[in-house]
């Protein structure tokens, strides 16, 4: 396209992505640059979320999918049918007549198949597939792909998994666990180990909604929740000033551990109340 385009982000590159194409490449940095006409923001719903210096200087181009998407860019693409982001990247490739090569199938399958939870969050339909099989005869081998995504986790993640299980805690329809940052720093852990870690308490038979609660600095909270369609808790999120999915979001939440608990709780609670009264 007669473009040079570089991959920026804040943080590093997470373990389970790093084996992508040119993931090496990515610059890792707290501030934009000058010499860049343009950045093309992904799954943000704000420029603060990309805890990125230097953006608002610049041409934005904001590509969305998720319910609780902002218009806070020069040119916004909010396609919130979509049920990931990646969907929307491919048409735009198609129709800059770029040639989907196995490298960008791999990279755009495996956000497909991260961003819908494994195919399984609302808005999953038949495009979706559609779009997963068009990528797989490009070149992306969805058998090694899920094998990085699913089965390469470092062991610090399975043991923040067993230390969330032991706090687990379930009300009826609803659970929720937690960690706290003497768990994170004991088992050497990182934040992106907490990723998923809701989804195996949303996996309890008759449980309908699940809340993650991760200890931050500064008395603190990082609330993961998840949802098998019933509740929206993206809606929940927004509250908060967070946002997401339907069936995935999250939000910040200031401390103690039990206030910050008891409040989401109830409000999920009673968005249950509403569906079985």
């Amino acid at each position: 396209m007669g473009k040079q385009a570089d991959g920026v982000l804040h943080d590093s590159v997470p373990k389970i992505y790093k084996c992508l194409p040119d993931a090496d490449s990515v610059m890792i940095v707290d501030e934009v640059a000058n010499g860049y006409d343009a950045a093309i923001v992904l799954e943000c719903d704000s420029i603060e979320r990309t805890r990125l210096r230097g953006l608002d200087s610049l041409f934005l181009i904001n590509i969305d999918h998720h319910d609780s998407a902002k218009e806070f860019a020069d040119l916004n693409w909010i396609e919130q049918d979509a049920s990931a982001t990646a969907e929307l990247v491919y048409k735009l490739a198609c129709h800059a007549g770029v040639t989907i090569t196995p490298d960008i199938a791999t990279c755009l399958y495996t956000a497909v198949l991260t961003d819908t939870g494994s195919f399984c969050y609302s808005g999953t339909d038949e495009t979706t597939f559609e779009l997963a099989g068009e990528l797989v005869r490009c070149g992306a081998d969805p058998v090694h792909i899920a094998q990085n995504v699913y089965f390469a986790n470092p062991a610090s993640k399975m043991q923040l998994l067993g230390a969330a299980l032991s706090r687990l805690q379930i009300e009826s329809r609803l659970a929720w666990m937690y960690v706290l940052r003497d768990d994170m720093a004991r088992i050497n852990a990182a934040e992106e180990d907490c990723e998923g870690v809701a989804n195996y308490a949303l996996g309890i038979h008759g449980v309908e909604v699940a809340a993650f609660f991760r200890e931050l600095p500064g008395n603190k909270f990082r609330v993961s929740l998840r949802s098998k369609g019933a509740v929206n808790v993206a809606r929940i999120a927004e509250t908060f000033g967070g946002g997401g999915h339907t069936c995935a979001s999250g939000h910040a939440i200031d401390g103690p551990l039990e206030a910050a608990t008891q409040c989401v709780l109830d409000l999920l609670r009673t968005q249950l109340q509403k569906i079985h009264p």
